[in-house]
């Protein structure tokens, strides 16, 4: 046969052919600008084919309420009536209400805020202050139907509606039964403000709604951690509650469990020490059943709640219809803030101390440190203010040391009767208390200006543990004047100390030590009386006792006294280097013994005792 062989006329043709079809196939590849065309065509038919499944699916979601398998809270609800009686279904969401100081997230599920954020402030760790987050809060009312069946409403869902009233945003969140009953919750923001106004009310409801029995409100809440110690955090954490008559109370601050049922109250605030959380009703709560639990055993970096709050209030039925106007306040637990609320009385929930003590807290001290902070640094003012309390109180130290001069010009008499009536120590105190009346001095003398103090050191140890102004701001080596400053990290934890070395409180033990060696170092040289304290026990401890109880205390407090005792020191310097003489205190006490003393009716009577009490104990020897 005749081999085929492939002649060069047959290659190039394959070629041409091969070719031809390569061009052929790119020809029709459309363009770049044609396949975007295409692209644009398809994604709009598929938007418009997705709304109208959607405008279609709206009077089905109205109309009945659809239940997700998989959702078991759903499916409980469903089952416990909910669903059965009518109430209309929304999709889950939230909604979001927001000014420049507070952001609100409302969920469709329940109708309640499920979060609230300062906009303005951060935790120790940097970290936005959240007062309601991830499930720490729950609102919800209690009712019964007609036919007896008990609803609550976190198991409903509500239909949300934003609107604006002037500058306010207005959030109506509605369970519908249908378009003309329903339940309401209305949440009104205001611009720049913490309190947001809330109002419960129904429509349509008063064949719905039992009106034998009341509505329960309740409120529940877990205090989220701020602070870097979650136990001194802890001290100022309470659930504080206004009576309508305007007395303040609280439940316990470490009950592992406190529960009170009070009537007439006007609202209640759940403290986290620099930040609250407060219900207000514009009338009152006839009865509130209010409860705190203690979630803080120890200190622990692991822990992230304080305390664990709750709050039950019926709410009365009018006409068969429910209407409550409340007010929600989440925000600084700062008195220039809270003094705004004055017809809610909303700063009394500050703990500036009880009685008199509370009143120069708040009256004096507060207004007085934030003017000064106005126009000075914080640690700064902290000094000004103690400068200026000491000289206020300058007199009274005068009084301390001048009696403390008359009782060393007596010492040497005083040595003399101790001796002489060293074994009748009934005998002993009756002279001496003759000659404590005819020089004219009262051994009681230096403890009453102590005594006038007290309020000052009680209103300031409340004052700057408390203080919203001092929160976060730094002074030298500390970086909040609100909690105590660290200089040393220790390794471990000793009791009743910590587990680190704060420098403020070494620094005013060591100032106090000082100070009571000069007011106490006359005393202890004079001989022990019967009955009288170990001066020099008391010089030694009470240092340390500052030195342990404050290391764990605001730092601006030891700050201040560390300040106090150094001023106080200097000023009893001047007092007796420059003011007291003691000759003419020695020439006064002269005087006065040689004058006829008239006795008063209460060191008569102390005499005529101690006389039937000698006089009962010669008796008795013989």
């Amino acid at each position: 046969m005749e081999e085929k062989k492939l002649d060069i006329n047959s290659i190039i043709g394959f070629v041409l052919i091969f070719g031809i079809l390569i061009f052929m196939f790119y020809q029709n590849q459309p363009t770049p600008e044609e396949l975007a065309a295409e692209k644009a065509k398809q994604e709009q038919v598929e938007a418009e084919t997705k709304k109208v499944e959607e405008e279609a699916q709206k009077p089905a979601v109205k109309e009945a309420q659809t239940i997700n398998p998989k959702d078991s809270t759903a499916v409980a609800a469903y089952k416990s009536g909910v669903g059965a009686f009518g109430f209309s279904a929304v999709s889950d969401g939230t909604t979001k209400l927001e000014n420049e100081v507070l952001y609100l997230e409302v969920s469709n599920k329940g109708g309640q805020i499920v979060e609230a954020t300062m906009k303005n402030y951060v935790t120790y760790d940097s970290v936005p202050v959240y007062l309601v987050k991830d499930g720490n809060a729950n609102f919800a009312l209690n009712f019964t139907t007609s036919d007896n069946r008990v609803l609550n409403t976190s198991d409903l869902y509500f239909e949300p509606s934003l609107s604006k009233s002037g500058d306010n945003q207005v959030l109506s969140m509605k369970a519908k039964v249908a378009d003309n009953q329903f339940l309401e919750y209305r949440y009104e923001m205001k611009p720049n403000e913490y309190l947001v106004d809330f109002t419960v009310r129904s429509q349509g409801l008063n064949g719905v709604l039992n009106s034998s029995k009341p509505v329960t409100l309740e409120w529940e809440l877990k205090g989220i951690r701020h602070s870097k110690s979650v136990k001194y955090e802890n001290r100022y954490t309470r659930l504080t509650y206004n009576h309508d008559d305007g007395n303040i109370s609280k439940l316990s601050e470490n009950s592992e469990l406190d529960e009170e049922t009070e009537e007439d109250v006007k609202w209640m605030s759940y403290r986290q020490h620099f930040f609250s959380s407060i219900l207000a009703t514009d009338d009152h709560f006839e009865t509130a059943q209010l409860s705190s639990k203690n979630l803080v055993e120890e200190e622990s970096k692991e822990l992230h709640f304080t305390k664990e709050y709750s709050t039950k209030a019926p709410l009365k039925l009018q006409g068969g219809e429910l209407s409550q106007n409340m007010h929600w306040y989440y925000g600084p637990t700062d008195v220039k803030i809270l003094d705004d609320y004055k017809d809610l009385g909303l700063v009394e929930s500050i703990p500036f101390g009880w009685g008199i003590f509370g009143w120069i807290n708040r009256h004096v001290f507060t207004p007085f440190y934030g003017f000064l902070s106005s126009f000075l640094p914080f640690g700064i003012a902290i000094i000004v203010m103690t400068i200026l309390v000491r000289l206020a109180l300058s007199p009274v130290t005068y009084k301390s040391y001048l009696s403390q001069a008359k009782m060393k010009v007596l010492k040497p008499e005083i040595t003399e009767i101790n001796e002489k009536y060293k074994d009748n120590a009934m005998k002993k105190q009756q002279e001496t208390m003759k000659l404590y009346n005819k020089a004219g001095v009262s051994p009681m003398s230096g403890c009453v200006p102590a005594l006038l103090q007290l309020p000052i050191f009680y209103a300031l140890f409340m004052f700057f543990p408390t203080s919203f102004a001092l929160r976060q701001k730094s002074f030298l080596w500390a970086d909040d004047l609100s909690s105590y400053d660290v200089v040393l990290d220790l390794p471990f934890t000793i009791p009743f100390y910590g587990d680190h070395v704060s420098l403020f409180p070494i620094l005013a033990s060591i100032a106090i030590f000082f100070y009571m060696q000069m007011t106490t170092g006359e005393s202890m040289q004079m001989q022990q009386q019967p009955g009288m304290p170990n001066m020099k026990f008391i010089m030694y401890l009470s240092p340390i006792m500052m030195l342990f109880f404050f290391n764990n205390y605001a730092s601006g407090l030891s700050l201040y006294y560390f300040i106090s005792n150094l001023i106080t020191i200097l000023i009893m310097l001047v007092i007796k280097n420059y003011i007291l003489d003691q000759d003419k205190i020695h020439a006064q006490i002269q005087e006065n013994k040689s004058k006829p003393k008239k006795e008063n009716k209460f060191q008569r009577k102390m005499r005529e005792m101690m006389e039937q009490a000698e006089q009962q104990k010669n008796t008795g020897r013989r």
